[in-house]
């Protein structure tokens, strides 16, 4: 068994608020596999974008240690932290985070400029990562010239354009209309499949959980339940006629 690509190890997190501490994290220890789909599930204020948060590195522990391929984060510089975010990370938001004055190309060029490369080589990998996740027509649109869900899928191409070994995807159906959600989460099922990459999302969808190898709840800043991929009974809906999982 090869060792966990991501590793938590007993992590809680406090925040201080004038007199009062806020207890985020109570102590969550868990191992996610190269390979894997782990969604994150938990009602509002239980602590799952928190611990989203640490496995990036956006966040520091208050207490435990977060790994990533044997590396304890805390011991990173912060020179070398971002380069892991950088290099190591592809991140997709809710919100999509575009920069609205700004081609397709070009939001997903910008990371590739950020990992070092000249502008020509990332506009370059840039147009190959949007035509693979169906948007080489869309190049020269801004994010207000396309639908919602072609400005996930231009955050999706930003996330892969430097070849991220984890993908961390934050409510990443959270604006996005029943079947432009599950036209998303096919997508990162399809780049789980055909890159090897790793899935964590930190999400309330429960059409999520169709995609996922791994499901965790999180409840109170704790693991309430974990469960994997069949032994989970998934709602059945439809999206214009078509039964969905």
């Amino acid at each position: 068994m090869s060792e966990p690509i991501i590793k938590a190890r007993a992590v809680k997190k406090v925040y201080v608020m004038g007199e009062e501490k806020v207890h985020a994290l109570r102590g969550i220890t868990l191992d996610v596999e190269r390979g894997e789909y782990l969604s994150i599930m938990g009602p509002s204020g239980s602590g799952k974008s928190t611990f989203f948060n640490m496995i990036g590195g956006l966040d520091t522990p208050t207490e435990g240690d977060v790994y990533i391929e044997g590396y304890r984060l805390r011991d990173l510089s912060p020179n070398q932290l971002a380069w892991v975010r950088c290099n190591k990370f592809g991140f997709i938001f809710q919100s999509f985070n575009l920069i609205p004055t700004m081609t397709a190309q070009d939001n997903v060029a910008i990371a590739r400029i950020f990992a070092g490369y000249s502008p020509v080589e990332a506009r370059h990998d840039a147009a190959a990562v949007l035509e693979r996740v169906g948007l080489g027509h869309r190049l020269d649109h801004l994010p207000a010239e396309v639908s919602g869900g072609q400005q996930q899928r231009i955050a999706i191409a930003r996330a892969l354009v430097n070849r991220p070994e984890i993908i961390l995807a934050d409510e990443p159906t959270g604006n996005l209309d029943l079947k432009t959600g599950q036209e998303i989460i096919n997508l990162l099922g399809e780049m789980k499949a055909e890159l090897g990459i790793t899935i964590i999302s930190a999400t309330h969808d429960m059409k999520m959980l169709s995609a996922s190898d791994t499901v965790l709840w999180i409840d109170s800043g704790q693991i309430d339940r974990m469960a994997k991929k069949g032994e989970v009974e998934i709602a059945i809906g439809t999206i214009d006629g078509e039964t969905v999982a």
